[in-house]
């Protein structure tokens, strides 16, 4: 059996926590669901990251999970806001950058023709699951401007939530080591309550490491909640 199931114990909350429990309760009147890139290319296998993260993405049951929480979220009707990422031309002109950064250049991951343009932009990899676009596309979800690298300093994410009354964040989505990470961090050091949905994320298993197993260490460390999907739906309906 692969080391990367879900029995590995790396994968289970440790029995003994070091942390105390942080307490936090959903309060669906300040809370939002916000779902990062939920593109073609992270969640599909015709997407160009999937030979990194398909493997994680088909485990954890990623876009069957993201499906149930925008209809939870959309029928308590809380907040639901979408961190999309996308490249445009000018961007492949940066002169320097990290690995994952140059890898998703070379692969033209989440590339639009123009930022004033949506040519050939559907079904692209940057375009959204067609099955989230009932709920993504319905005239009241907020899609923010992109995010550039991986945290939501770059767009108009926290400042979409402010304005609607936000304090609480629900995050899911991908990746979880690298742009779910760096949101949960960013939202946090902006004083928002931040619980991370750890079934609804995926990351890339590379000869690196293991990106999954990443991302859960530190969301035990950093984050208000560390949630199933289930809990979460529970959560909404209640």
């Amino acid at each position: 059996m692969s080391a990367h199931k879900h029995d590995h114990p790396h994968y289970h909350e440790p029995a003994q926590p070091a942390m105390p429990r942080t307490g936090m309760v959903l309060d669906l009147s300040r809370a939002a669901l916000v779902v990062i890139d939920p593109q073609i290319d992270f969640l599909t296998p015709q997407g160009v990251a999937w030979p990194l993260v398909g493997e994680c993405v088909t485990e954890n049951g990623v876009v069957g999970k993201l499906e149930l929480l925008f209809k939870a979220a959309k029928d308590a009707g809380i907040v639901v806001a979408i961190s999309p990422h996308y490249y445009y031309p000018c961007d492949h002109e940066w002169e320097f950058g990290g690995g994952l950064e140059k890898l998703m250049h070379q692969i033209g991951m989440f590339d639009r023709a123009s930022p004033l343009s949506l040519e050939d932009f559907e079904h692209s990899g940057a375009d959204f699951l067609p099955q989230y676009k009932p709920y993504i596309l319905d005239g009241k979800t907020i899609i923010a401007s992109p995010h550039k690298v991986y945290g939501p300093e770059t767009n108009d994410l926290a400042l979409q939530l402010r304005k609607r009354g936000v304090s609480q964040v629900i995050l899911a989505g991908m990746a979880a080591n690298l742009c779910v990470e760096s949101h949960l961090r960013e939202l946090v050091e902006q004083g928002f309550e931040v619980a991370v949905v750890r079934d609804a994320t995926a990351a890339p298993r590379a000869p690196e490491g293991d990106g999954y197993l990443a991302a859960l260490i530190n969301f035990r460390f950093i984050a208000g909640g560390v949630w199933t999907a289930s809990e979460v739906i529970g959560m909404l309906k209640k």
